[in-house]
């Protein structure tokens, strides 16, 4: 007698077909549905035709928000009244995704947290190599705009490929998003900027009025042009997702080998840093030190803490806030009458463009704001900015007075 076939060894596409069939399948049906018709009824029903009511459109349930993947809530315009149900963004895909159990990778397994070594040192030097071409005389517009655009744009995109992600290889889905998007933009940074307007810490002609007009802009600015970017990122993933062919998972061989050349490729920023000149310690290799740890920092507050709390992401929150009070305590170093030797000086730029820049994120806030619903979104861009602001005026603003602290960088780094 032959044995059934085990569906374990079905083509994923068909696998993920029929879970998404069973999944929709009753999504309208009535409760009291009558019983199939006889032979003798269906004869007699045949010769009238009844039309079918047309099929009623309806908000989302809580539970199909939660089992919907950020990307297409934001492909739809939708929104999600929980914010625990978000702490997915970070995290490889999983039984959300209709994976199959031998492709879904722990939050914490070492392929994870291996590839987002080298993501995080590649969305560093992409932050600082933007930074670099967009600041020049005459610019109309601010450095940092360019970064959070780009970040976000590639973030939206990549959650709404989060699926093709998982059954090609998960953790790369978790090296684009948390590595390089989280580490490509920077909260603190932004925040910092904003900081700078209010003080007027470039010295530009110009009174108190237009210095505030600047640091409104600049939160304005940024704020619109992430949630676009994110938005953007995920309806053109919903134009290339039918069209991205099913690669074969990679073999057990090249997935230690992606492993093993993230962490050689985190290991080579040390040698980086002491045998290359020291005039690229501030502007590079200092920064590449710091990355990773600050990347993970955000993912572990990530994993912990967004799940908890059905207001607003906390995790993301704590690490933006974490991240931009100590930008303004190296700040205030950087800035002190008497400042460190340039060896002290570039560890301190490397802590802010590193860690902090690694540490905080708007690429995951931008989607997490876009995916919440309007009163939870407004409240937790409330709350992230002002806790921010506060953070800065706390730390940086003592210092300048009391501290005679200068408004710009004293730092001397060669």
């Amino acid at each position: 007698m032959a044995t059934p076939p085990d569906l374990s060894e079905k083509d994923p596409e068909l696998v993920h077909d029929a879970t998404h069939d069973r999944l929709h399948a009753g999504d309208f049906q009535e409760p009291d549905a009558p019983a199939p018709a006889s032979k003798g009824s269906s004869d007699m029903l045949s010769s009238h035709t009844v039309s079918a009511p047309p099929t009623p459109q309806r908000r989302m349930s809580n539970a199909e928000r939660v089992r919907s993947d950020v990307g297409e809530v934001l492909a739809r315009h939708s929104s999600v009244e929980d914010a625990a149900s978000l702490a997915s963004i970070d995290r490889p895909p999983s039984e959300e995704e209709k994976l199959p159990a031998a492709k879904i990778y722990h939050p914490l397994s070492f392929p994870v947290i291996a590839l987002l070594m080298p993501a995080s040192i590649f969305g560093v030097l992409a932050r600082l190599g933007l930074q670099a071409i967009t600041t020049y005389d005459g610019r109309s517009i601010f450095p940092l705009a360019w970064v959070q655009a780009a970040g976000c744009l590639i973030m939206g995109f990549a959650l709404g490929m989060k699926e093709p992600f998982g059954r090609f290889y998960g953790p790369l889905y978790t090296a684009v998003t948390t590595g390089f998007c989280g580490s490509l933009t920077t909260f603190s940074g932004w925040q910092m900027d904003v900081f700078e307007s209010w003080i007027n810490g470039t010295a530009s002609h110009r009174d108190w009025f237009r210095d505030a007009i600047d640091g409104v802009g600049k939160t304005v600015f940024t704020l619109a042009i992430s949630l676009s970017a994110v938005s953007f990122g995920a309806h053109l993933a919903t134009l290339i997702v039918p069209r991205v062919p099913t690669l074969p998972p990679p073999s057990r061989r090249i997935r230690y080998t992606l492993s093993a050349l993230g962490v050689l490729v985190y290991a080579a920023a040390y040698p980086a840093y002491f045998r290359l000149p020291a005039r690229y310690r501030h502007d590079a290799t200092a920064a590449l030190l710091f990355s990773f740890p600050g990347t993970l920092a955000r993912y572990l507050l990530s994993y912990t803490l967004n799940p908890r709390l059905k207001l607003l992401p906390l995790g993301t929150l704590a690490a933006n806030a974490l991240g931009t009070a100590l930008l303004g305590a190296f700040t205030v170093l950087e800035s002190a009458p008497r400042p460190p030797g340039p060896g002290a000086c570039a560890l301190l730029k490397g802590l802010g463009d590193g860690f902090c820049g690694c540490l905080t994120t708007v690429s995951t806030f931008a989607a997490e704001v876009a995916a919440l619903d309007g009163r939870r979104a407004w409240l937790y861009v409330g709350v992230s900015w002002l806790a921010a602001q506060c953070l800065l005026a706390v730390i940086v603003g003592p210092s300048l007075g009391v501290g005679h602290v200068s408004r710009q960088i004293t730092c001397v780094y060669e």
